[in-house]
């Protein structure tokens, strides 16, 4: 049975952070042609750091999630940005907001972290839903955040950073409310003993471990492909359009409905990665992707809507699934690898993104993002390899006991 307050706290926490991370791109692209001058590799710098700083620090808070059972630091990792993103309205140069803003950076890590912990646990036997559920929250403020910024920087400017600070104040304060109680430890799988007077094989042992090492690489390189395109398509297309003569309000609203649709699939991911093979759906939904990707690129009006929220919903659609996939395989570190995983798709995402930004300089941001819409053909290709498995329901899992004072 699921926890609906804990859901819904660790669902607004991560909408309230997304708010502020979707933000980044916008302001660096305003600040590009309002009082920096900066170029499309200096904006994917810019948020390559942001972005690294948020994914690397997310395995090390995931630890600490695990040791806390979930406790506290998702609140304080909301307040913690928040706070430097009203600092950074004094940033006189392009170096100090981009320090300012990754420092910041470390509050999203701890949320991820501590959010996505406590939405599986709340779950109960529905852990892919429940962790779509908090994603959903996530993308939604991926959607909302571009729109917010967007409208807020072109009638306030700068000053409007502290607004966004305070606004994240309810979110504070319902994490810090509900999210303080103990988790449910899963129960270990049972161990397989093998048949009386029978040795494995070594031949077959090796198979296997060449069969996990495929899917580990191929795991990982769905990630990287998937994140190479979303991440590309966040950082880089507000240049993109700003380039087209689109002012930050227009441009904000085209970025939002890529991730408000993005959310839509975020959720309908994980319900349908309960009940349907895994690998058929990160495989079509991938492959799928690739025309209205490229669609968004060359239209307009309700056209450019209508690609974009397609191709939004289908690129996002594997999100939950790959991290509880991760996280089945270590139970008892929840925390850890879905930490781990999260940073990764951060991190991996970012060093692509910034590469690309630094190529469309050399050729041209249109050539670029057209190669990054078809990127997802390999992520599909890679699916093919990853396993077909879906949530299995098992015993009711007890809660933890847990020391006073801890």
């Amino acid at each position: 049975m699921m926890n609906g307050k804990r859901l819904t706290s660790a669902a607004l926490g991560h909408l309230s952070i997304d708010v502020l991370n979707s933000s980044v791109a916008i302001i660096l692209t305003y600040l590009s042609t309002s009082k920096f001058n900066l170029t499309v590799s200096q904006i994917g710098f810019g948020a390559m750091i942001y972005t690294l700083v948020a994914a690397f620090s997310q395995p090390l808070f995931g630890a600490v999630a695990d040791r806390l059972r979930g406790r506290w630091l998702g609140a304080i990792g909301l307040l913690w940005t928040a706070a430097f993103f009203a600092l950074a309205t004094f940033a006189n140069s392009f170096g100090l907001m981009v320090t300012c803003l990754s420092i910041g950076a470390l509050g999203s890590g701890a949320l991820h972290s501590f959010g996505m912990l406590n939405a599986a646990d709340s779950g109960g036997h529905r852990p892919a839903l429940a962790t779509s559920i908090f994603f959903l929250g996530g993308q939604s403020g991926l959607a909302l955040g571009p729109l917010v910024a967007g409208l807020l920087l072109q009638r306030m400017g700068l000053t409007a950073l502290p607004l966004m600070a305070l606004a994240m104040i309810p979110a504070i304060a319902m994490m810090a409310v509900y999210q303080n109680g103990p988790l449910t430890e899963l129960p270990p799988k049972p161990a397989v003993a093998p048949k009386a007077g029978k040795r494995p094989a070594e031949n077959r042992t090796d198979r296997r471990t060449s069969a996990a090492v495929l899917m580990v690489t191929a795991f990982v390189l769905f990630i990287t492909l998937r994140a190479t395109t979303t991440q590309s398509f966040s950082t880089l297309l507000p240049k993109y359009f700003d380039d087209l003569g689109y002012a930050p309000n227009v441009y904000g609203g085209m970025i939002g409905a890529i991730n408000f649709a993005g959310a839509l699939g975020t959720f309908f991911g994980g319900f349908l990665g309960d009940r349907f093979n895994r690998r058929v759906l990160l495989f079509t939904s991938t492959l799928l992707s690739i025309p209205f990707s490229l669609a968004l690129l060359t239209t307009e009006g309700w056209l450019y809507y209508v690609s974009a929220c397609i191709a939004g919903l289908l690129l996002n659609i594997p999100h939950s699934i790959l991290l509880v996939m991760a996280q089945q395989l270590l139970p008892a570190r929840r925390g850890l690898i879905g930490g781990a995983v999260l940073g990764f798709m951060f991190a991996s995402g970012a060093g692509t993104t910034w590469g690309a930004s630094w190529f469309a300089d050399q050729v041209g941001l249109p050539l670029v993002l057209t190669i990054i819409a078809v990127i997802p053909a390999g992520a599909a290709l890679c699916a093919l390899l990853l396993p077909a498995t879906r949530n299995v329901a098992g015993p009711v899992a007890a809660p933890i006991a847990t020391p006073a004072g801890d």
